[in-house]
């Protein structure tokens, strides 16, 4: 008999696919209580389809959002209205960012699938003195406190996908369309390292399998 844990788990799984929501956008708007009222440039690196970059243009007077994802990049481009200041390319996260400096650069579900020290010193080095960088990542759980973290986030993502989706069956989202990996580093190296590249960075263990990390420029 498949013991009953497996079972639940199972069960959880159907249902969170048949009630998707997406996970970070969850913190676009906590992403937006980093940022100033106003700012000139902005940088979005993994855009994806362009949810948050549109978000930064009620607040920036141009944002530039980039992706490796040629097709998820094209459904951005069609999801923009053209008055929107924002515009996307494809290219790569490393060599391929737009020349700045940008007043603000936010990276959501993304850094993970680059080597982050080098990631994190892009980032610094396109970043306006003064500029604000925030990342919402991916961590692989390690600690007991990483284990409940993930352990409440089951029956709230269960909630939250019900509520979100008044208790219908629906469809992913196109925000949820990019590939994924998960996660190979630890909160704990995460931290480390990124305190190194940036001395003074605030990061913090989330809910919903993620992590935050503010920093701004000196």
């Amino acid at each position: 008999m498949t013991p009953l844990p497996h079972r639940i788990l199972q069960a959880l799984d159907r249902f969170n696919a048949s009630h998707p929501w997406d996970h970070n956008a969850h913190y676009h708007r906590w992403i937006l209580r980093q940022l100033p009222r106003r700012f000139g440039r902005a940088l979005d690196v993994g855009s994806g389809s362009g949810d948050l970059a549109r978000l930064l243009a009620t607040r920036a007077d141009e944002v530039r959002g980039v992706g490796s994802d040629p097709v998820i990049t094209s459904r951005a481009r069609a999801l923009t209205p053209e008055a929107t200041p924002v515009s996307f390319a494809v290219a790569d996260a490393l060599t391929g960012l737009p020349a700045g400096p940008h007043d603000v650069i936010t990276c959501v579900a993304t850094i993970h699938h680059l080597p982050f020290t080098e990631a994190l010193t892009s980032f610094r080095r396109h970043l306006a003195p003064g500029g604000t960088l925030v990342v919402v990542g991916l961590f692989r759980p390690q600690t007991a406190t990483d284990h409940l973290l993930g352990a409440a986030a089951i029956p709230l993502n269960a909630a939250t996908g019900w509520l979100k989706n008044k208790g219908r069956g629906a469809h992913r989202p196109v925000s949820m369309t990019a590939r994924t990996r998960p996660a190979d580093m630890t909160f704990s190296d995460i931290a480390g390292e990124a305190r190194e590249v940036l001395p003074g960075a605030r990061l913090r263990r989330r809910l919903f399998w993620r992590y935050t990390l503010s920093w701004r420029h000196p």
